[in-house]
């Protein structure tokens, strides 16, 4: 994994993307602020909308939801892969408004706001990374927005596999023709806005068309080329080293 021997707990924290850039004193200091490591297991919630929150996690290992539930009715509202602080907003807001859930068995380690706010006051380059981190997350949620206002439900749920294979293969976790999620046909439905029996239809049709097969969460993917042609899927937004505009 990315720098793992120097930095075991942060060393995936924006690889292939602004990570190359940082010095490795930020780099050092970022390890140091790293605290308490722990796991969680399959659909247990790190932390509920309007908690209060003293300290950012850093995804370690797995994968998790961001989630808002309306009664009955949950959406899942964003993804987040190893390398993220999937709670970072909470350094400003002191809150969120969703949850985070796991997906999964998952790793995270504790960085206390404090430490951040520390970074923030002592090391530009440092808190110009954080700052890019939470950007990035703003960027994914406004494709998202994008795609489930203009594509159908084969073309979301293939775009969702192709935007996590190229995050996973930030971190060199990604396969050649799988991509590995324990994500059932409820979360798929959840994620794209619609009916279990819709986004079961939709992952029959990518097996139709022969561009992909999903069997319990993993995909299987023939051609990736011809899938991210077909979801329409440009990577620029997720700021890769050599997916820039």
């Amino acid at each position: 994994m990315p720098d793992r021997p120097q930095h075991p707990l942060t060393g995936s924290f924006l690889a292939g993307r602004l990570r190359h850039e940082m010095a490795r004193e930020d780099l050092d200091h970022l390890e140091a602020m790293a605290g308490d490591r722990f796991v969680l297991g399959d659909r247990e919630t790190l932390t509920r909308r309007g908690k209060v929150l003293t300290h950012a996690c850093l995804l370690r290992e797995g994968l998790m939801f961001r989630t808002i539930a309306r009664g009955e009715r949950r959406s899942i509202v964003g993804l987040c892969v190893p390398g993220d602080f999937v709670d970072l907003q909470g350094f400003a807001l002191r809150r969120l408004d969703h949850d985070i859930v796991a997906v999964g068995n998952v790793e995270l380690v504790e960085v206390d706001h404090a430490a951040i706010g520390h970074a923030f006051e002592t090391r530009p380059t440092l808190a110009r990374a954080l700052w890019f981190a939470s950007l990035l997350d703003a960027a994914v949620h406004r494709r998202w927005i994008q795609m489930l206002e203009q594509h159908d439900a084969p073309r979301r749920i293939a775009h969702i596999y192709c935007e996590l294979h190229t995050r996973l293969a930030f971190t060199r976790r990604a396969e050649d023709s799988v991509v590995r999620a324990p994500f059932t046909q409820f979360d798929l439905a959840d994620m794209c806005g619609v009916s279990a029996v819709h986004a079961n239809r939709a992952v029959a049709k990518l097996r139709e068309i022969e561009l992909a097969e999903i069997r319990r969460g993993t995909l299987y993917a023939n051609d990736w080329d011809n899938l991210k042609q077909y979801a329409q899927f440009d990577p620029a937004y997720l700021y890769g080293a050599d997916l820039m505009w």
